[in-house]
């Protein structure tokens, strides 16, 4: 099936339309999106935390890595700082079944002061890395570049190399390093054959830190030049900001996370102080989509989507305390597990950083749409509080509809229409004729008197959703799937 969004017109197993993207949902009446930022600190402790006194990662950890499901587990690609020297950072690797408990395996790689019982992996050489994000392709025919990772070591000047793997764990170097320009990356995504990395980077007259994104088809040519896709501060004639650490930026573009129709990203929000003193920076995560992997844009702009806050304040060393206000970095990688959504992070800066830290929602609920009497026509009757999506072809095959919604009962419910390109309804697929949902839940069905499925349907369709009830302001919709039926 396909969407006709403004991004890439390409064939989706399933569709998942969110209210926060309204390019998706681009016709709304009545209806106001919310978004569900967490507050972080306050005993959310790390769930990969620092090495023993001595080890490879006992002194930082830097989350500008990687986390992706292999299989039946978690893989995390992650930066540690040992003591042996001021700033060496090493990919090391750490693995879960949950998301929440991690174990750091002894792959028995790479020797560190003697010995070879630890996580890290094998880069070749042993260098430092200051950001890697990793791809995991199976269907690779070359099996030894199943395993895809762009990274920026310090040996090519932050520059953008690649490498590759068959298991994750030994990487083999591209003999064309440097294969980019110089970007600090945090996330990256495959969209119709284009690998595409966010960071921050490129040369663009937009001032300080912006999200922007590279582009290649081989993994081996990245394009020099990058797209500019989200900036924060204020168009203005002038500088945007007054110095390097000053004003709004966004810190090392963002994670992303690739559903398809709709790309989710989490950036950090840098806050500069105006004396441009760097340890003055706050630094929630914000919340942007795209549609291409080039342009984003932010549902509500400046939300805070992870709060940063005094993670493990009490733990924390006295120089760390000394060194920043609260920040955060995001690193590539989200994940579902049955009902709940997961992400992680990690205090920035790196030398503050005491481990990887977990922040979850339950599953696709980032963001709803509840009923709003607003605007101009605000209490002046009409159609029920209802959204309309995109065109939507289903490329001659059936779908089965379902809702992620909370606050169904006798009192509150939301019903599903079936309607043409032209906004008619299709026969049979009325809302008079909806069933269900039956009670709240993350993937609650919808169908009609006589279809359980959409099917039969002639060229693009459109979804209609209307909120009903006498207390039609107690649904909360999270989000509205189509999968092959």
């Amino acid at each position: 099936m396909r969407i006709y969004n403004g991004g890439p017109v390409a064939s989706f197993d399933s569709i998942v339309l969110f209210p926060f993207d309204d390019h998706s949902i681009p016709f709304q009446h009545g209806v106001k999106l919310h978004l569900e930022g967490k507050q972080t600190g306050h005993g959310n402790k790390p769930v990969v935390p620092l090495g023993n006194p001595g080890a490879h990662d006992s002194e930082w950890i830097a989350y500008y890595g990687t986390v992706r499901r292999i299989g039946g587990e978690l893989m995390m690609w992650y930066l540690g700082q040992g003591p042996d020297e001021s700033w060496h950072q090493r990919v090391c690797l750490a693995r879960s079944q949950d998301g929440r408990t991690w174990e750091k395996p002894d792959l028995g790689l790479v020797e560190y002061h003697g010995s070879r019982r630890n996580n890290l992996v094998d880069m070749g050489e042993d260098m430092h890395v200051q950001a890697c994000v990793v791809f995991h392709e199976p269907d690779d025919p070359d099996l030894d570049k199943r395993f895809k990772m762009a990274f920026q070591p310090r040996k090519h000047a932050g520059r953008v190399c690649a490498a590759y793997s068959a298991d994750g764990l030994t990487w083999r170097e591209s003999p064309n390093n440097p294969v980019g320009g110089r970007l600090e990356m945090a996330g990256g995504t495959k969209v119709e054959g284009c690998y595409y990395l966010a960071g921050q980077g490129g040369k663009h007259a937009v001032g300080g830190r912006q999200l922007v994104t590279c582009a290649s088809y081989d993994f081996e040519h990245w394009a020099d030049a990058t797209c500019f896709g989200l900036r924060r501060s204020n168009v203005s004639p002038q500088p945007s900001v007054a110095g390097k650490n000053t004003g709004e930026q966004v810190h090392l573009g963002a994670a992303l996370w690739n559903r398809g129709s709709v790309i989710i990203g989490f950036f950090g929000k840098w806050n500069g102080h105006p004396s441009n003193d760097r340890r003055m920076v706050t630094m929630d995560l914000g919340f942007a989509v795209s549609n291409d992997a080039l342009h984003y844009r932010e549902p509500i702009p400046d939300f805070p989507i992870v709060s940063a806050a005094e993670d493990s304040w009490g733990l924390k060393r006295r120089e760390s305390l000394a060194l920043n206000f609260p920040a955060l970095i995001q690193g590539q990688g989200f994940e579902s597990f049955d009902d709940e959504t997961l992400f992680w992070y990690a205090p920035w800066p790196e030398e503050a950083s005491d481990g990887v830290r977990v922040v979850g929602w339950p599953r696709d609920r980032l963001g709803y749409f509840s009923p709003h009497e607003s605007g101009v026509w605000a209490f002046g009757g009409g159609p029920h509080p209802h959204f309309v999506s995109a065109p939507i072809d289903l490329e001659g095959g059936a779908a089965r509809l379902a809702v992620n919604v909370e606050g169904i009962n006798e009192h509150s419910s939301v019903s599903a229409e079936i309607q043409d390109h032209a906004f008619r309804p299709v026969r049979g697929y009325d809302r008079g004729a909806c069933q269900g949902p039956v009670g709240p839940g993350l993937a609650q069905p919808i169908a009609w008197q006589g279809h359980d499925v959409v099917d039969g349907v002639a060229g693009p369709i459109r979804v209609r959703v209307d909120f009903d009830g006498v207390r039609p302001e107690d649904v909360r919709l999270y989000a509205v799937y189509l999968d092959p039926a």
